[in-house]
């Protein structure tokens, strides 16, 4: 059942499950918390507490939100704060898992509140300004492929343009998730979802990049091997370390495009967890977990 969290300028939509320390969940742009699906139970059953939330404007939360900007926007900023109330509301600190711009928020989170973010999981963060690869279009086919579709989304406010992107971002998908981007897609023709979707295209990750060299917590950063958005994934990961203080944050590699999470759940907890048994505090229950694999 869903539950809502009461902010100032509207509600967030959440799931809540599991007991133990608190995990807290936040999507990217123009999708919703079920991309968590197949990640939220390996969490809970790991032995911790779980809130997997829709962003502002997004699945079931709430529209119309007033932006820190001045803006018809949602940034990195906006939705940190939106973070940290959940947290608040359900009794803090917790450590976020952020996906693409989510991981922006993350970082902005960590560092404005450190007494209520004991780490942070970036997944495919789009946390530093990003510039055309020129190059890269010629010589990486998922980047050719790719960041054409994502710029035209943005541009053109393009729904069948979005489409084609998600088509290359869950590379190689089973049914399963066709079946999920049927469903996101039918979401957004909801009344006022694709104008609050263009909302997230509006500001840049600026802000959060300011805010790297103030997150004080660890920090791991996850890249899907196959990541359209960026020409070399494994570099941005590692420039989003780089930016952080020396030695809180490393970057771990996993198999998929820009939704390892929707694809291959089991693989990023493999990453998560044992993460999560390190600085999330001590879980309600232990189970085997499996390691991941390092990059830096």
């Amino acid at each position: 059942m869903t539950e809502f969290v009461t902010l100032d300028g509207g509600r967030i939509a959440c799931d809540v499950i599991g007991d133990g320390p608190l995990v807290v969940l936040s999507h990217g742009i123009g999708s919703g918390r079920h991309d968590y699906r197949h990640l939220v139970p390996l969490l809970a059953d790991a032995g911790y507490r779980v809130v997997n939330t829709d962003m502002r404007g997004h699945g079931e939360s709430s529209l119309d939100w007033p932006s820190v900007t001045g803006k018809a926007a949602i940034s990195r900023t906006d939705v940190a704060g939106d973070l940290l109330g959940v947290i608040r509301n359900f009794g803090g600190p917790a450590v976020i898992v952020g996906h693409s711009l989510s991981g922006g928020a993350a970082t902005i989170a960590a560092a404005q509140a450190p007494e209520l973010v004991t780490a942070i999981v970036e997944i495919n963060p789009i946390t530093k300004s990003q510039r055309l690869d020129v190059g890269a279009l010629f010589t990486v086919r998922r980047y050719r492929r790719g960041i054409p579709r994502l710029m035209g989304t943005l541009l053109l406010k393009s729904p069948r343009l979005w489409r084609s992107y998600l088509d290359v971002a869950y590379p190689g998908k089973p049914d399963e998730c066709r079946r999920h981007i049927d469903g996101l897609m039918a979401a957004l023709r909801r009344p006022g979802r694709w104008e609050e979707f263009m909302k997230t295209g509006k500001i840049g990750p600026a802000d959060a990049e300011a805010h790297l060299p103030g997150v004080r917590c660890p920090a791991l950063v996850i890249m899907g091997s196959e990541d359209p958005d960026f020409s070399d994934p494994v570099a941005e990961g590692e420039a989003i370390v780089a930016a952080m203080p020396s030695g809180i944050g490393r970057v771990a590699v996993v198999d998929g495009g820009h939704y390892p999470h929707s694809q291959f759940g089991d693989r990023v907890a493999e990453l998560i967890i044992p993460f999560l048994r390190k600085h999330a505090g001590k879980p309600v229950r232990q189970v085997g977990d499996r390691p991941g694999r390092p990059v830096s």
